[in-house]
């Protein structure tokens, strides 16, 4: 079975078992600024999971596109040297929200397994939580009765907590799991003492992770069960593919060919010869895929956040390049074989191809012309090391080299591996911390508020509130809720701050780079300055307010005024940023993307994709057309 058709597979037999069909959503969490990357296929459900936010459907289904290669779910090194590590991958995925429970999960495992993939039932395995004493909790009873309706006692295991219970942290939504594993024969063994549950290796390998969201986890510790338990599923594609298609690697599935079958041609070297040169492919393989979806959901390489991961990445990418003996630029060919293999189905990525190619033969060539000197600058340093009779590559050289040459420390650690040399990373650690620093502050999503616990009660609730300001800039409304640092209260007064949601309301959001409205509440006795206007990741507009008169109270009948000046200066300016992005279009490419803005009622920022300095014949054509089109005013 081709990995296409697995996938259409998967959400096929889901839909027919009345889950919606949920497209894939960014590589960049839409409104999750805890988040470097889209990580697992919960993502884009978290907050009906946590039972944050209500949806037109309680069953999902999807095909998601992860990427691991940085902060706490970092792959990065290992990919090239296993069968089954990537940066990016896809997770198949079915979801409840407060619908089906444990039951209705294992026999959708199984059944979908064993009818329609015919995967071999006396070859699967299942894991259950054993339970642990310290929360309180025995072995998975439940799980473990529904698994022997379909398993004999010997194949169903029961694992500990560090491998079978989720939790999204310390305290919050948590539960037990349960993992279906295959027996792949002794011959993908590690050894004669190989058992399930005991060693990593890919003879009892993992396909498929069920977690029973059941628990709330308290700051005491206790386990409190949770109203509506969920369940949140997860499995790899290509592993599944890489089984049914009975290939011993990931990296031998139809997909990974394509893409290996351009890095063949270009390099002259033939994937399955040479153990080292493997390992280059692959990591050309992997991270061009990567590289490619990245940049096609609008990442571009830098020195901070996400940007600076991508960099990684593609850097990672050329000095195995190297290894393999190709001196010329090559990655946007390797896009090619990415586009080939996969733009059937994720059809952004062709449509996205020039840019794509633009972004990577920029870096690719900023990158060749050091890293000769910098590959140069690093045998140095080792060879200055081992006549030293040091083993330990210093923090301090790796800054050097990372700062002046842009060697990521990936480089470095593959070096140091392949002479035996340990890495300072804790030095290297502290030296980059000013950075890190920068990063995490870019990670915050643009015109997202960060939910407090009482708007996320609201949400959880049902309550949404409507936005009546497309065609108007005052409304009559009721105050459904009032937030102050203490959380919900029913009334406020005059000097006090407050957040305040109203059941529809003219004022627009921040969201997007564009600032929100501000204006004024009246009421009964009561006045309030609303200072901004900020929209929630659910459904919910924010007004942040000062009370200037009276006192105001949840349920009262309440008129908004947006300040109307403010807000065509503002209009104008968004107005502006589409012409602005139309004109660099036509003027630069189709590969210019928005990459953030800022759009407010005195000035608007706007920043796009760009591989080079705009020259002055360039700048000067672009306020031509910009102009023109605002004389044209239409």
């Amino acid at each position: 079975m081709k990995t296409a058709e697995l996938r259409k597979a998967f959400l096929e037999y889901f839909k027919a078992n009345q889950h919606t069909i949920v497209k894939s959503s960014s590589l960049v969490p839409h409104d999750d600024p805890t988040l470097l990357f889209t990580t697992a296929g919960m993502v884009q459900f978290k907050r009906p999971l946590l039972g944050e936010e209500k949806r037109d459907y309680v069953r999902a289904t999807s095909s998601q596109k992860c990427m691991r290669a940085g902060g706490k779910h970092n792959d990065l090194r290992n990919v090239g040297r296993t069968t089954r590590h990537h940066t990016f991958f896809e997770m198949l995925g079915n979801f409840s929200f407060g619908d089906y429970f444990k039951k209705e999960a294992i026999l959708f495992g199984w059944e979908f397994f064993t009818d329609h993939l015919q995967l071999p039932k006396d070859k699967l395995y299942a894991s259950v939580h054993e339970g642990d004493e310290e929360m309180g909790l025995g072995v998975d009873q439940e799980a473990l009765e529904e698994w022997a309706r379909y398993l004999p006692q010997e194949r169903i295991l029961t694992l500990p907590t560090s491998e079978n219970f989720w939790a999204m942290g310390d305290t919050g939504p948590c539960g037990p799991c349960s993992e279906i594993l295959i027996d792949q024969g002794e011959h993908m063994a590690c050894g004669p003492e190989c058992e399930p549950g005991v060693c990593d290796c890919d003879r009892f390998l993992e396909l498929w992770n069920l977690v029973f969201m059941q628990f709330n986890r308290k700051e005491d510790g206790t386990m409190e069960p949770l109203p509506a338990p969920s369940i949140d599923t997860g499995a790899g594609l290509e592993r599944i593919a890489a089984v049914l298609q009975n290939v011993p690697s990931n990296y031998d599935i139809d997909i990974f060919q394509d893409i290996i079958g351009v890095i063949e041609q270009i390099s002259g070297h033939s994937h399955g010869r040479d153990p080292d040169k493997d390992v280059s492919i692959k990591v050309i393989a992997d991270h061009g895929r990567a590289a490619t979806f990245l940049i096609s959901d609008g990442v571009m390489p830098s020195n901070e956040g996400r940007g600076y991961v991508l960099r990684r990445v593609i850097r990672r990418a050329v000095r195995h390049g190297r290894l393999l003996g190709i001196e010329k630029p090559f990655l946007p060919r390797v896009a090619e074989g990415v586009l080939a293999a996969m733009s059937d189905t994720y059809p952004d990525i062709a449509k996205n191809k020039s840019y794509v190619q633009m972004a990577l033969s920029n870096e690719e060539k900023s990158f060749s012309a050091t890293l000769d000197r910098g590959l140069g600058k690093l045998q140095e340093e080792v060879d200055k090391l081992t006549k030293a009779g040091s083993k330990v590559f210093p923090g301090d050289t790796i800054f050097k080299l990372y700062d002046t040459f842009g060697f990521p420390i990936d480089i470095i650690m593959d070096l140091a591996r392949d002479q035996d040399f340990e890495v300072d990373e804790e030095g290297f650690d502290q030296f980059m911390e000013e950075q890190r620093q920068r990063s995490r502050a870019s990670f915050k999503i643009s015109g997202v508020m960060e939910t407090s616990e009482a708007l996320q009660q609201l949400g959880a609730q049902g309550v949404t509130t409507t936005f009546s300001g497309h065609d108007r800039t005052e409304d009559q409304s009721v105050i459904l809720a009032l937030l102050t640092e203490d959380g919900a209260v029913n009334e406020v007064s005059e000097g006090q701050k407050a957040e305040v949601v109203c059941e529809r309301t003219p004022f627009y959001g921040e969201a997007g780079g564009q600032v929100g409205d501000t204006g004024r509440m009246s009421g009964m006795g009561f006045t309030l300055e609303v200072e901004t206007t900020q929209k929630t990741p659910g459904d919910l507009l924010v007004h942040v307010c000062e009370v200037l008169q009276g006192t105001v109270k949840v349920g009262e009948e309440v008129t908004l005024a947006v300040d109307k000046e403010k807000r065509k200066a503002t209009e104008r300016n968004h107005t502006a940023t589409h012409i602005l992005h139309y004109v660099l279009r036509n003027v630069l490419g189709d590969h210019v993307k928005q990459q953030g803005s800022y759009v407010g009622p005195e000035y608007f920022r706007f920043d796009f994709s760009h591989g080079e300095a705009l020259t002055t014949e360039q700048l000067a054509r672009i306020e031509q057309l910009v102009t023109q089109r605002i004389i044209e005013n239409e």
